[in-house]
């Protein structure tokens, strides 16, 4: 697990999701190591979200029934019942809630049936606190329960903020030029999404296209040394179409 300096960090750059009235995201986090679950309680509310711990398995069907959470972070093994019958106990009342299960159960198998049984995220101890807190920002994205801050763009564990010109990837900071920004902004306004030589001169650099793909083929190069390198790749070569950025498999 991470320092807190660490992972204090990320939040700074994390988008800031509430939901649409302004109130915070819920989260409950269920586990009986106490230390743990302080530590996962504490990023989250770093991150502006509000955040009820559990550590027995009836106790934590309560909460749920009481604190109506937006996202769950599940141990498999606990006192009481165990992860997978507290998450079915507590989607009889909220069928659409997502679980990021946070265990040590970590064999293929254990994997296989924590997915199957309704999990929509899985994490196995010891981990990463950074990982922990993207991974959810995911999940409540992809709930749909939040309003994102319209200055911050997500791809993957890229992170983006345009206001504060800040680009971290997996809670690293990347330090960019301002040509070099603007491109990877041009690229993470439109995941998955091929574009074309002509379409990134004119957003980045404001060209016709008139014999300068080397323009961009060149800054491509620069923006993999610093977001790819040694990492999964997530700028791609479409060949004869251009160039897409997408979450790394």
């Amino acid at each position: 697990m991470s320092s807190v300096s660490s992972f204090a960090a990320l939040t700074e750059v994390l988008p800031r999701l509430t939901h649409p009235d302004g109130s915070p995201v819920r989260v409950l986090v269920v586990d009986d190591e106490p230390a743990l679950a302080d530590l996962v309680a504490m990023g989250v509310r770093m991150c502006g979200w509000d955040a009820r711990i559990s550590h027995e398995g009836h106790d934590a069907v309560q909460q749920a029934r009481d604190f109506a959470p937006d996202v769950l972070v599940l141990d498999r093994m606990l006192p009481g019942l165990d992860g997978l019958e507290i998450l079915a106990r507590i989607r009889r009342s909220y069928p659409e809630v997502p679980v990021l299960f946070l265990t040590a159960m970590d064999t293929v198998q254990d994997r296989i049936q924590g997915l199957a049984s309704g999990g929509d995220d899985y994490v196995t101890k010891p981990f990463s606190i950074e990982e922990v807190l993207i991974r959810l920002h995911r999940l409540v994205q992809r709930s749909g329960v939040s309003a994102q801050d319209s200055a911050t763009l997500v791809v993957g564990d890229l992170v983006l903020n345009t206001d504060r010109r800040e680009v971290t990837r997996g809670g690293e900071p990347v330090e960019l030029t301002t040509t070099q920004f603007e491109l990877l902004r041009y690229l993470m306004e439109n995941p998955r999404r091929v574009l074309s030589k002509a379409q990134i001169l004119g957003a980045v650099w404001h060209y016709d296209f008139s014999g300068q793909a080397n323009i961009v083929e060149l800054y491509i190069s620069y923006l993999r040394k610093k977001i790819d390198a040694g990492r999964a790749p997530m700028i791609h070569t479409v060949r004869g179409a251009g160039y897409v950025i997408k979450p790394a498999p």
